[in-house]
């Protein structure tokens, strides 16, 4: 048996999420402990401040990234000393950093890039343990959009015959992955669908107490502005065919108020904004499932943060009527740590030699091996 560690932070940029994933001799994975590190306050606004290029130096790049290493170490520390490990007994930590910037169609005529936030060194010196990392860059050079990456987990771990599945990712944006019953054919999609819960929690943080819509229960109770989530809706990313993928670059509150007209009720956007999660959700549903021919009655499994707002899930059932919402849990997987499991098992791909993406997912010339490599 083998032990991977994967750690993710999401844009929401509350803490690192750190998961225990282990092999048996037939390379099937298995979620054994888990740990969410909550993020210094300190750290979370230098780092809300990188993302945003708001008076920032290479000082403070430094600074973020030696605090974020250290974030990292606390997590995997904590996550072996719970199960009687030492560094020794981990074959690898899969580390897929802080996204700062997404571009994966550049700016102003620029090459496409992806920038995370990572000190692969540090975290090997810090942990005693082999680190891969920079999962997403050699995905790019061959052409493709490094994002979504979790597709190719998710096919490994949730496809099933006679079965046709979607798997949603709801965290800062949404990003779905449609399976295949495993006897068809047809290669997975996998693409983002827009934001989730990072204009949410934006908006929620502005007008409210906390940083997020604890259950939507704020959303649940404001109006849809039908004439708002029109104009929402025809933003140019909404359309696009996959392979696609987004971030704060696209999708953030200085997009959201060019289309406010300072008349409407702060509860009510609230409302519109999640409405408006759902319904490009299942647009982003409807699309793969006519270039996979694939048919309205599937299993639809949220996981990430927004799985458990149930003001949103009620809003997709609405939206999708024919999809049977299924808990990851049940299937082994718990909602909450599935991405930070991928970049284990993604871990694990690098040092087996074999391809981390899926080019039918982000559009790649080919099958790549994902990642760099730094010994313990």
């Amino acid at each position: 048996m083998q032990r991977f560690v994967g750690l993710m932070s999401g844009t929401s940029l509350d803490g690192i999420d750190a998961a225990l994933v282990s092999f048996d001799d037939f390379g099937s994975p298995y979620l054994e402990a888990t740990h969410g590190e909550d993020m210094p306050t300190e750290l979370r606004q230098v780092l809300w401040r990188l993302c945003h290029q708001t008076e920032v130096s290479f000082a403070d790049l430094a600074r973020a990234e030696e605090a974020f290493s250290q974030c990292q170490a606390r997590a995997v520390e904590v996550l072996l000393d719970r199960q009687s490990l030492s560094p020794e007994q981990i074959t690898a930590i899969g580390s897929h950093g802080q996204t700062i910037e997404h571009a994966p169609y550049g700016h102003d005529g620029g090459p496409a890039y992806t920038l995370q936030l990572d000190n692969p060194s540090r975290l090997a010196e810090l942990t005693g343990c082999c680190v891969v990392a920079d999962f997403r860059r050699r995905d790019l050079a061959a052409g493709g959009q490094a994002a979504p990456l979790a597709p190719i987990f998710h096919h490994a771990v949730f496809s099933q015959p006679g079965t046709w599945r979607a798997i949603l990712n709801l965290g800062g944006f949404a990003n779905l992955t449609l399976l295949p019953p495993s006897e068809v054919p047809s290669s997975p999609l996998g693409f983002d669908t827009g934001p989730a819960n990072a204009l949410l929690d934006a908006w929620h943080e502005r007008h409210c107490k906390g940083r997020f819509d604890a259950d939507g229960a704020w959303a649940a109770g404001g109006q849809v502005d039908r004439a708002l989530l029109e104009r929402l809706l025809s933003e140019p990313f909404f359309h696009l065919p996959p392979p696609r993928s987004t971030g704060r670059e696209v999708f953030h509150l200085d997009w959201l108020e060019t289309s406010l007209s300072g008349r409407e009720s702060p509860q009510d956007v609230q409302a519109t904004l999640a409405e408006l999660t759902a319904v490009s959700i299942a647009m982003g549903l409807k699309m793969a499932r006519e270039q996979l021919d694939a048919p309205p009655q599937l299993e639809l499994i949220p996981c990430g943060g927004g799985a458990r707002n149930r003001d949103l899930l009620r809003r997709l059932s609405e939206q999708l009527p024919d999809a049977s919402l299924l808990d990851s849990e049940s299937l082994g997987w718990p909602a909450d740590w599935l991405e930070a499991a991928a970049f284990a098992w993604l871990a694990r791909q690098r040092l087996l030699e074999q391809p981390g993406n899926l080019p039918s997912v982000t559009g790649a010339a080919g099958a790549r091996v994902l990642g760099g490599v730094y010994a313990r």
